[in-house]
């Protein structure tokens, strides 16, 4: 299934390009939340930290479905990532955050496409699609909907946290792994691809495929990772041709 968005009054909800806040502009007072009504110890204090996280209200203030779209609003501001009239696809793009900034960034002339399982509500100047990256169709229909080759693959996907770190990581390189190999297959010279992992890294095999590949392969924290957060980013920059 596939939508695209209209234009409405701007792209991605009109923040308008490069002209915005990639960092929360300050802190109200700190809400404490009570296991009151049946709720349980952890689910308080998810909602606290929900409530006194200065990026989730800075997301809401400037009409941002999630605070992951500073993760990318900074990775761009350090790597110039989404160029005016870049091509770029958005794996597991739900609730679409990061969709929202590349609409935003790349402009007019770019084209976004972003993919997920899930349903994603509509994003002006985005075509949405809700299927599994890793069907064989995919590579071919995002690459129809881009009118060619991407410029950018991004992956923010993260599989659900087991608590132990070993396996975590392990299931976090594997969809880092699916991303990169659907990536590959989309991808034009010179393009770029960004994926979550955690602390560690891009490990084994991906990080020697990477250095292969890329001219230049970095690991960054964003300001807008949480500190008590094991993810960090893949950058690789440069597909050689």
């Amino acid at each position: 299934m596939s939508q695209r968005g209209g234009k409405g009054s701007g792209r991605g909800g009109g923040r308008g390009g490069r002209d915005r806040v990639t960092m929360p502009s300050g802190r109200g007072l700190t809400v404490r939340v009570k296991t009151a009504n049946k709720r349980s110890v952890s689910s308080a204090r998810w909602l606290e930290r929900q409530l006194n996280d200065p990026y989730v209200a800075e997301a809401k203030k400037q009409g941002y479905r999630s605070r992951a779209a500073f993760k990318l609003l900074q990775l761009d501001e350090k790597f110039n990532l989404l160029k005016p009239g870049a091509k770029v696809v958005d794996l597991g793009a739900a609730p679409g955050g990061w969709t929202q900034v590349a609409v935003d960034r790349v402009g007019e002339k770019g084209r976004v496409v972003g993919i997920d399982l899930l349903p994603i509500d509509a994003i002006p100047g985005a075509d949405l699609i809700q299927m599994d990256f890793m069907d064989d169709a995919a590579p071919d229909l995002l690459k129809r909907l881009l009118d060619g080759p991407a410029d950018l693959v991004l992956s923010d996907m993260a599989a659900s946290a087991t608590g132990h770190s070993q396996t975590d990581h392990l299931r976090i390189i594997a969809l880092a792994d699916a991303a990169y190999d659907f990536a590959k297959d989309v991808l034009k010279p010179h393009g770029a691809f960004v994926a979550k992992v955690l602390q560690g890294g891009a490990t084994g095999e991906l990080l020697v495929l990477l250095k292969r590949d890329f001219v230049q392969v970095k690991h960054v924290k964003p300001p807008a990772s949480r500190s008590d957060s094991a993810e960090i980013y893949v950058v690789a920059l440069g597909v050689r041709g």
